[in-house]
């Protein structure tokens, strides 16, 4: 299967950020090893690049929610990753996409004493509190997807700039439109920090000359569920019978909104586009209903995640601008401003490509 790789150019630029409050990482595979020696990794706030990869590491994959999709492919990498450094996988998480329900996973994860917890935050702030309190007990944070405010994690994956993101969305809506026409976006949660980053970064792109003519008249939220995210899909259209297009990046309300006009009356005239996976869209691609669409690969994500929670948990790395460490078969990665390391851009999927890919 063709690999999605990184790609270099000089136009995907990380979101600046703050600067992240930067903790080194203990060498070894206990919490007492850093507590015993002050040289060790958090004591000192350096890291050590040619330190050993710890073995028997505990890793925790907490998702927004455990039975979408997305997060099943993305946690799965993870997996992946950690049976490659010998550590011990797990996967735990709210079965809705709910901030509040993440909070008694994470301080049950500190509790048993997790080396690495790896998340996609529902909510910038709310998991804040608890993420911090699993760090001082020696836990390493990572987020990926969505991430929290910086001070609340070690690192940030990123799956791809949102810039990046946000221009490949409104590029497809806008092509797939006649670069003209009144579009809305079908989102996540109203608290997702990914979601808003894009969205705000997509207003900023049809602000320029090129996107005039297109008009974006409301973004609905879908939360993350199918079907209120179908039924939303159809209260856009009650609502703006002359809509073109709809734009929804995230790979449920993508799905939903596919699933709601390859039935309807607006199979083939209103364009639809997002961030989905190949196996949800190859049936909308195929029966006509979805152009193109976009995403990276989740796989890799949480694969790269899982090797940045094994570098900051044996020392190799702290968070810090600049530090590199390697993420076994993806290679080397070197970490951008306020703790943020980015997979790539995403890559388009259409009719003529669709089929080369299978997650």
């Amino acid at each position: 299967m063709p690999q999605l790789k990184r790609d270099p150019r000089p136009g995907l630029i990380a979101i600046a950020m703050a600067a992240v409050l930067v903790t080194a990482a203990c060498g070894g595979t206990t919490r007492g090893s850093e507590q015993d020696d002050p040289a060790a990794g958090r004591a000192t706030g350096q890291a050590n690049p040619d330190a050993p990869l710890a073995e028997g590491l505990d890793v925790a994959f907490l998702p927004k929610q455990v039975n979408n999709p997305y997060f099943t492919v993305a946690d799965g990498g993870g997996k992946t990753a950690v049976e490659e450094f010998k550590g011990s996988f797990k996967e735990v998480g709210p079965s809705e996409a709910s901030a509040s329900s993440q909070v008694s996973y994470i301080n049950t994860l500190s509790q048993q004493g997790t080396d690495v917890i790896v998340t996609s935050a529902n909510d910038p702030n709310a998991i804040c509190g608890a993420l911090n309190s699993a760090r001082q007990a020696g836990a390493k944070v990572v987020t990926f997807d969505s991430d929290t405010k910086p001070e609340c994690r070690d690192v940030f994956v990123n799956q791809a700039t949102a810039e990046g993101i946000a221009r490949n969305q409104v590029e497809l809506i806008s092509e797939q439109i006649g670069g003209e026409g009144k579009i809305a976006i079908l989102s996540a949660t109203p608290n997702a920090t990914n979601q808003n980053a894009w969205i705000e970064l997509m207003r900023a792109e049809l602000a320029k000359p090129e996107f005039a003519k297109v008009e974006l008249v409301t973004v609905a939220y879908g939360n993350d569920e199918d079907q209120k995210s179908f039924q939303e899909t159809q209260g856009l259209l009650r609502s703006y019978p002359d809509l073109e297009g709809i734009v929804s990046p995230t790979t449920v309300g993508v799905a939903a909104a596919a699933r709601y006009l390859s039935g309807s009356q607006y199979k083939g005239k209103v364009a639809l586009t997002g961030l989905g996976t190949p196996n949800q869209m190859r049936e909308f691609v195929k029966d006509g209903t979805v152009r193109s669409f976009a995403l990276w690969k989740p796989a890799d994500l949480g694969y790269l995640a899982a090797f940045a929670g094994a570098a900051l948990a044996s020392g190799r790395i702290t968070g810090a601008e600049g530090e590199e460490f390697e993420a076994g078969r993806l290679g080397e990665f070197t970490i951008g401003a306020g703790g943020v390391v980015v997979l790539g851009p995403p890559s388009v999927f259409d009719a003529e490509n669709i089929d080369q890919f299978d997650f």
